[in-house]
C-alpha cells in the first residue's frame, strides 16, 4: 500500500510527527511519501491508496495553506482512506480535549471534508520560538499555569505510542 503523509508545520513539532508517521508506515511494510502543504505542487495522488493529514493548531485554527490543500484536493482525498492528525497543546490535557476537538470540527466545516479517522495529538512547547506575548498565552491560557520552565528549549507532550497505535489501526495492522 502506498501512503501519502501531507503535513503542515509551524514550529517543527508537526513536521517531526509527520516524519515519525512516515517511518511507522514503512515499518509496517508500506510505502510512505511525505508531502509538505507549503509545496502543494509536489502533491501527486497517482498510485496513492491512503492519505494521512497532519497539521498543528495555532491561534485556534489549522494553517490556512493546509486547509487550502484539503479544499483543492477534496475529490482526490474522498477516493482514498484518510486519517487526520490534529496537533495542539490542548490535546495534551483532559480539560483541553473538547477545545482541541472543536478546532478539528471547525476545519472539517470550513473544508467540507470528513476524514475516515481522526486523532487529536498533543503538541509541544517551543519556548525559543515564542515572543513574550505568545509565551504568556501558552503559559496562562493553554498550559493553564501548569508548572513549566520557559528557560528550557521546549517540552514535548506528544504521545508517540498513541500515534503509532493510530497508524497501525488506520492501516489495519495488529498493534505492536
Amino acid at each position: 500500500m502506498k501512503v501519502m503523509v501531507i503535513y503542515a508545520s509551524v514550529e517543527g513539532q508537526t513536521g517531526k510527527i509527520a516524519r515519525f508517521v512516515a517511518t511507522e508506515v514503512k515499518n509496517l511494510g508500506h510505502d510512505a511519501v511525505l508531502a509538505d502543504a507549503d509545496e502543494p505542487t509536489g502533491i501527486a495522488y497517482a498510485g496513492v491508496d491512503a492519505v494521512i493529514l497532519a497539521a498543528p493548531v495555532h491561534e485556534r485554527r489549522h494553517p490556512r495553506r493546509f486547509e487550502a490543500v484539503i479544499e483543492a484536493d477534496k475529490r482526490h482525498l474522498k477516493k482514498r482512506k484518510t486519517l487526520m492528525l490534529s496537533v495542539s497543546l490542548n490535546a495534551a490535557f483532559p480539560e483541553g480535549l473538547e477545545e482541541a476537538q472543536d478546532y478539528l470540527t471547525e476545519l472539517k466545516m470550513r473544508t467540507e471534508f470528513e476524514p475516515d479517522q481522526e486523532l487529536l495529538v498533543a503538541g509541544a512547547v517551543r519556548s525559543d520560538r515564542y515572543d513574550y506575548f505568545s509565551m504568556q498565552i501558552v503559559r496562562h491560557v493553554v498550559l493553564r499555569d501548569r508548572p513549566f520552565d520557559p528557560a528550557e528549549d521546549g517540552h514535548e507532550y506528544t504521545d508517540w505510542k498513541a500515534v503509532s497505535s493510530a497508524i497501525s489501526r488506520f492501516l489495519g495492522q495488529k498493534q505492536r
